[in-house]
C-alpha cells in the first residue's frame, strides 16, 4: 500500500514537473512571440515614419516643380513678348525707314520739277527748264496731232515767255509751220525770218527759207519766192531744201 502510494506520488511529481516544464516553455514562446511583435510594430512605425517623410519630400519636390514650371512659363512668355516687341519696333523701323524714303522722293521730284536739264533738238544741245521743255513739248505734240491753232498758240506763247531759250530757233519754225497751216502766211514769213535772224547755221534754217518761198507763192508774190530760192540755193547749196528748191524754180521761170 505505501508503494503504491509512493507510485502515486511519484507519479503526480513528474506530472507536475512536465507541467511546469510545459508552462515554462508556452511562457517562453509568449515573450518570443511577443517580442516579435513588438520588433514588427517597431519596423512598422520606422517605415511608416519614412514613408511619411518621403511623402513630404516628394510634396515639397512637387512644389519645386511646380514653382519651376510657373517660372519657365513666365520666362516663355517673357521672351514672347520682348519677341513681339522686338517684332513691332521692327515693322515700326520699316515703316520709318519707307516714310523717309517716300518723303526724300518727293523731295528730290519736286526739286527735279525746277532743276534745269540737258535736251538736245535738231541737234542742238543746251540746258531748258523742266516748266520750259513741258511747254515746248505740249505745243510740238498739238502739231503733230494736226491741232494747228493749237499749235499756233502754243509755240506763240513759248517764244514770248522764253525769249532767251535753247528751244526757240525751232518754236519759230513749228510756230511758222502753224501759221502757214492756218494760212497766215505773213505771220509766218516774219517768224521763219526770226529763226534765219537768230540762228542762221541752225538745222532747220534751209527748210525755212524753203518755208519763206512756199508763203510768198501762197501770196502770189513768185518774184519774191524766186529771190527766195535764189538765196537758199547760194546759202545752203548741199541742202535737201535747195534741192527743192531748183525744182521750183524751174517751174516759176
Amino acid at each position: 500500500m505505501k508503494a503504491l502510494k509512493r507510485s502515486a506520488l511519484a507519479a503526480a511529481l513528474v506530472a507536475a514537473s512536465l507541467f511546469t516544464a510545459t508552462a515554462q516553455a508556452a511562457l517562453f514562446e509568449d515573450d518570443e512571440a511577443r517580442r516579435a511583435i513588438l520588433d514588427l510594430r517597431q519596423q512598422l512605425q520606422q517605415q511608416r515614419e519614412e514613408l511619411r517623410r518621403a511623402n513630404e519630400e516628394n510634396a515639397g519636390l512637387r512644389r519645386s516643380l511646380l514653382e519651376l514650371q510657373n517660372q519657365i512659363e513666365m520666362v516663355r512668355a517673357e521672351m514672347a513678348r520682348m519677341r513681339g516687341s522686338d517684332e513691332q519696333l521692327a515693322r515700326d523701323l520699316a515703316d520709318l525707314q519707307k516714310r523717309q524714303r517716300d518723303i526724300q522722293q518727293g523731295v528730290d521730284d519736286r526739286l527735279r520739277k525746277f532743276e534745269p536739264v540737258q535736251v538736245t533738238v535738231d541737234g542742238k544741245e543746251f540746258s531748258a527748264d523742266p516748266a520750259e521743255q513741258r511747254e515746248f513739248e505740249a505745243a510740238l505734240g498739238a502739231f503733230r496731232r494736226g491741232d494747228f491753232t493749237a499749235a499756233q498758240a502754243g509755240f506763240g506763247d513759248f517764244v514770248r515767255k522764253y525769249p532767251g531759250s535753247g528751244y526757240r530757233p525751232t518754236a519759230l519754225f513749228w510756230l511758222g509751220n502753224a501759221q502757214y497751216a492756218n494760212r497766215d502766211y505773213r505771220g509766218a514769213i516774219a517768224n521763219f525770218r526770226a529763226l534765219l535772224q537768230q540762228a542762221p547755221d541752225h538745222p532747220r534754217a534751209p527748210e525755212a527759207v524753203l518755208s519763206i518761198a512756199n508763203c510768198q507763192i501762197e501770196l502770189k508774190d513768185n518774184a519774191s519766192a524766186r529771190r527766195t530760192l535764189d538765196d537758199l540755193v547760194k546759202a545752203y547749196p548741199q541742202s535737201e531744201a535747195a534741192s527743192a528748191a531748183r525744182e521750183r524754180l524751174a517751174r516759176l521761170r
